[in-house]
């Protein structure tokens, strides 16, 4: 291989950074079947906000396209497309197959391909790899190359990105492993390199699965404390000072890894005809928890003797300091108020207001209604909301109005409940 020519395949919240870093050394186009998505990028418009105007003027060897003959020179692919699930929590691989259907037609002898979407372990080689040789009537190790190399970073406003993150790797053929590793390790913290690539689908598969686990106990030890009327912040507080207590917090468990992951292997495990028991009790936990804060919200509500309903909820991301809606399950609790009759008013300076619109009825852009809600939701730990304080937040509510701190932000002698 000569000369690097990178595509990547998928510019959103995954794609956009990795282009962006692989540009510093070599020319990369981005390729995302969205217009929409290539228009705004040529105007220096990212709408994940994870690159601001600045930035994106400085990316002076990355070029963005959706016109898929614009990739016929390149040699090496990255694959960053969504995969989420379906209404069934079935693995959704339509994003996959399409992107890999579009590389198909133009790699050629020596191409590298690299997913690094989150796949059950197998999907590589049994779902991708067969679309690759039928379209490109060429073989694997032979004509090209084939590898894993799962994303990991985290969107938002977090330390941890790909220049201090470690890339697993797992690859077809040693050669295209030792190309792959050379190209990462200038971008990354490092690279860990495996045997195979079901080994690094499996590796990622499991990294969000064992979180999910952790808060889903985390999320039953909240419940449970609460009938025994004990604080689980505190309670979490004191375990933590034994040396090997893991510490995770209770809350909504949403996003594009950890809400959806889990079920990626639950469904490989199925068609292996062993159906998981751990791995899926914790999932009906944390997929319950949006349902379980709007029971309690009702609750207090007519403990209250409150008959208006107007709620207002701070954030709707699925994580802090994000625009990331993806899975966030402050929607089931949305859904649930508004079904009971009351009034949900969704507050999220992070989100553009024509792409919350999509999920939401009712829009508040500015916090400037005094004394208008009955019930404050605090459901995301944005910057903005730990510096608000809830003397702002009681500006907004009733007297008599209530605050529910999901992400236990406040004092709780400041709140009248949290998770």
């Amino acid at each position: 291989m000569a000369s690097l020519n990178i595509a990547v395949i998928g510019i959103g919240y995954v794609g956009l950074p990795l282009a962006a870093s692989l540009s510093k050394y070599n020319k990369v186009i981005g390729f995302d079947t969205s217009k929409k998505r290539i228009k705004d990028l040529k105007k220096y418009i990212d709408s994940t906000k994870e690159f601001n105007t600045k930035k994106l003027k400085k990316l002076n060897k990355l070029s963005f396209t959706s016109n898929s003959s614009d990739l016929e020179n390149s040699n090496i692919f990255f694959v960053t497309v969504p995969t989420p699930i379906n209404v069934k929590k079935k693995p959704d691989l339509s994003y996959l197959i399409q992107a890999t259907k579009i590389v198909a037609k133009h790699i050629k002898k020596k191409t590298i391909v690299v997913y690094e979407s989150t796949v059950y372990p197998g999907c590589t080689e049994e779902v991708c790899l067969p679309i690759l040789e039928k379209l490109s009537n060429l073989k694997l190790n032979k004509d090209f190359y084939l590898a894993y190399s799962p994303e990991r970073i985290n969107p938002g406003k977090s330390k941890y990105k790909l220049n201090n993150t470690i890339k697993v790797i797992g690859s077809s053929n040693k050669k295209a492993l030792n190309k792959l590793s050379e190209i990462y390790k200038k971008i990354c913290l490092n690279v860990h390199t495996v045997s195979g690539i079901k080994t690094a689908e499996a590796a990622k598969i499991i990294e969000n699965t064992q979180r999910d686990l952790n808060i889903a106990l985390v999320n039953e030890l909240s419940i449970i404390f609460k009938k025994m009327d004990l604080d689980i912040n505190k309670v979490l507080e004191a375990a933590s000072t034994k040396w090997n207590f893991a510490k995770f917090e209770p809350g909504l468990v949403g996003g594009h890894c950890i809400g959806v992951d889990p079920y990626y292997l639950t469904y490989k495990s199925e068609k292996l005809k062993y159906k998981p028991k751990v791995i899926l009790a914790g999932r009906k936990i944390n997929d319950s928890m949006g349902i379980y804060v709007a029971k309690n919200i009702i609750k207090f509500i007519k403990n209250n003797k409150i008959k208006s309903k107007k709620i207002l909820i701070l954030g709707a991301s699925f994580k802090e300091n994000c625009s990331d809606l993806r899975n966030s399950k402050i929607f089931d609790t949305i859904r649930y108020l508004e079904k009971r009759g009351a009034q949900v008013y969704v507050y999220d300076p992070l989100i553009a207001k024509n792409i919350l619109s999509r999920s939401v009825k009712k829009i508040v852009t500015k916090l400037n209604k005094k004394y208008f809600y009955d019930v404050a939701v605090i459901a995301t730990k944005h910057d903005q909301f730990i510096k608000m304080g809830t003397k702002s937040i009681k500006k907004n509510i009733k007297k008599d109005g209530l605050i529910f701190d999901l992400k236990s932000i406040y004092p709780t002698n400041q709140t009248d409940w949290r998770l």
